[in-house]
């Protein structure tokens, strides 16, 4: 069934509204100081093409950052009045908490367990897990179930890929660089780990490609700091995010960075 525009959004902002905590108080910029400041401090990836990631002149590139400039525009007039913050996967949400910086748009999923620390925005990309191959055999999910495939140790797409492939043998990695060195060597078919990542590997190694089962649904938000006084920038942030979307803006820029669709799609 086609969902209406309007319905599509109510959706959104009733998800993002649930993830918005009044109780806690923080120390990150209000809207009215940034503003004041003249500029917007946003923690970011440098290692993650196609989010965040840094061209062959240094510059950072990739959605996240386009969303980041795009923020800054529309709360200070300027897409250039916006200081970006390389930031480690450790730190993504104490550098709100500690007001390092104002929002983080660092691939961050938005969780129930994270929410109790900061609040979220609307969802800019739904992310998931996907699976990556080089073997032109594999062209289904059917195809790997009882098959070798890569996951990264530790991780939640090990529990994902056990439950669609309960048959499959997985094998234990510990890194990408590991992923990829195992699967140039036959020592697993598939790898399986978050799609906007291995959307990057893609273009990087393209005799890879990815299937087009989708195995979960990972909603990547801004990180914002909670607290009443708060309201006016997350409002401001999810005005923005939701005019984003019902113009397509962020599925264009999404598709301009080689990103899997992420069904994130507002339709009349």
């Amino acid at each position: 069934m086609r969902c209406t525009r309007n319905r599509i959004l109510v959706f959104l902002l009733t998800f993002a509204f649930c993830l918005l905590p009044f109780n806690v108080s923080s120390t990150a910029a209000e809207l009215s100081e940034i503003q004041r400041r003249g500029y917007l401090t946003v923690a970011v990836k440098d290692n993650l093409p196609p989010l965040g990631f840094r061209d062959a002149s240094g510059n950072l590139q990739g959605l996240e950052i386009d969303l980041a400039k795009a923020l800054a525009s529309d709360l200070l007039g300027k897409a250039n009045a916006v200081k970006l913050q390389p930031v480690a996967n450790r730190d993504r949400l104490s550098k709100v908490l500690d007001n390092k910086v104002d929002i983080a748009i660092a691939r961050v999923t938005a969780t129930e367990s994270r929410a109790r620390l900061v609040s979220f925005s609307l969802p800019y990309y739904f992310d998931g897990t996907r699976l990556i191959t080089k073997d032109s055999s594999v062209q289904r999910l059917s195809d790997l179930a009882k098959q070798k495939i890569a996951v990264l140790e530790h991780s939640s797409t090990i529990a994902t890929v056990r439950y669609y492939l309960p048959q499959a043998e997985l094998v234990g990695v510990k890194s990408y660089h590991q992923a990829r060195s195992l699967l140039e060597s036959n020592g697993a078919i598939a790898f399986a780990a978050d799609g906007s990542i291995l959307s990057g590997w893609v273009q990087q190694y393209p005799q890879y490609r990815l299937l087009s089962t989708k195995l979960s649904t990972e909603p990547l938000s801004v990180v914002m700091p909670k607290g009443l006084q708060y309201d006016p920038l997350r409002r401001q942030i999810n005005s923005a995010i939701a005019r984003y979307l019902e113009a397509g803006w962020l599925q264009q820029r999404a598709q301009y960075w080689g990103l899997p669709s992420s069904e994130l799609k507002i339709r009349s």
